[in-house]
């Protein structure tokens, strides 16, 4: 009689227990490309195939092993991935679960360094145009570090040397670990939305790529790069390169160099101020000699250097414009003379009193000259003007 046949089910349990049973698959490293890769948003969960010149093995990082992750996975990139292999009983799959990886040929903080520095660069992050020139007199300088390294201290040393009359405000944070992203992030912020300083120093001193990584983080550098405060920084020696150099105002090597960079040199301002005296003092002495010249020029051989001739010609002129100024005035009332006579003879001749003269008389009715008698009425009272006299008379 047959056996009662298995379950899928019990099929998958059955050939799952046989791969983990398997010592040599529960923990393993494989090498391979990276292909349809997807990462969930929401779970953090990462799908993807890792594949050879020749097969090709479905694997799943859990959200678990994703967040510790030091850069982003892409399709085509080269891994070293550690992890075991099951049987996904569902889909009766077998796949790789991934715990752990790395680039291959490039270590996991180079690779994020220059994936974020890639993705910030395209964005317009790193633009020059986007820089802020420096304070040339700062009163006041903010310095995010650590208030126990040897920056902190070299920064104020050399402060205080060239530019004593600027104020230090220390903001102390961490400088590596975990902690120190968050902290480095909001001390920028606070410091621009207090607007105490004029420009900012974020730095510590040298230390190998994992020292440093707290300043290649992305909300760091975008803090950095949105500050509207100038920010200087001074981060390793002159060799190390960070994100926040690159999204930072100015980059100096060293956080001595940052101080620096931050305040002039007192001594220099005093003599380029004396330089600056001593120039103007040299073009005020030759100014007044080029006018003293000047004025020696102009009284020789003219009436300035003798001030009675001077007079004396000044008066002769005057004499001169009054009597033309007589004549004008003379002549011009004479033709308005002429004129008016040449005016009032007309006149006269077109006078109304001429022709009284010759015994015409006006015949006025209520004021008005009459020059038809037919409209008015018999009675009717007018006005008679002789050349000598006035009468009423009544028309009969």
């Amino acid at each position: 009689m047959s056996a009662a046949p298995l379950t899928v089910t019990q099929v998958n349990r059955f050939v799952r227990s046989l791969i983990e049973g398997d010592g040599r698959l529960n923990d393993i490293l494989i090498a391979g490309e990276i292909s349809n890769f997807s990462g969930q948003y929401k779970s953090g969960h990462l799908y993807f195939s890792l594949k050879d010149e020749h097969a090709l093995i479905k694997a799943v990082m859990f959200a678990s092993s994703a967040h510790r992750l030091r850069f982003r996975p892409a399709d085509g990139m080269r891994v070293v991935i550690r992890g075991r292999v099951s049987l996904y009983e569902a889909a009766g799959q077998y796949q790789l679960y991934a715990e752990d990886m790395q680039p291959d040929g490039l270590g996991a903080l180079a690779l994020a360094y220059e994936q974020l520095k890639a993705r910030l660069a395209a964005e317009g992050l790193f633009s020059p145009e986007r820089k802020k020139p420096l304070p040339p007199f700062p009163q006041r300088i903010g310095v995010i570090t650590s208030p126990t390294g040897a920056a902190v201290r070299d920064i104020l040393q050399i402060t205080a040397r060239r530019w004593p009359v600027a104020e230090i405000l220390l903001c102390p944070v961490l400088v590596q670990g975990e902690a120190a992203p968050a902290q480095l992030t909001a001390a920028v912020r606070s410091l621009n939305e207090e607007g105490s300083c004029d420009v900012i120093i974020l730095g510590r001193g040298g230390g190998s790529m994992e020292d440093l990584w707290a300043f290649n983080d992305e909300a760091l550098a975008r803090a950095v790069a949105g500050s509207a405060i100038p920010i200087v920084s001074a981060v390793g020696h002159e060799t190390d390169f960070t994100i926040c150099d690159f999204a930072a105002d100015l980059r100096a090597p060293t956080p001595s160099a940052a101080a620096e960079l931050c305040t002039p040199e007192r001594e220099a301002l005093r003599e380029q101020v004396a330089a600056y005296r001593r120039y103007f003092q040299e073009k005020a002495v030759e100014t007044v000699e080029s006018l003293r010249q000047a004025v020696d020029i102009l009284t020789q051989d003219s009436p300035l250097g003798e001030p009675g001739r001077y007079v004396a010609l000044r008066r002769e002129r005057l004499d001169r414009l009054a009597a033309e100024l007589d004549q004008s005035a003379r002549t011009l009332l004479e033709e308005r003379r002429n004129t008016l006579a040449l005016a009032a003879g007309k006149l006269d001749a077109l006078s109304p009193l001429k022709v009284l003269g010759r015994g015409y008389a006006v015949v006025y009715h209520k004021g008005k000259a009459v020059k038809d008698l037919n409209p008015l009425p018999a009675g009717e009272e007018v006005t008679l003007q002789a050349e000598k006299g006035r009468r009423q008379a009544r028309l009969l």
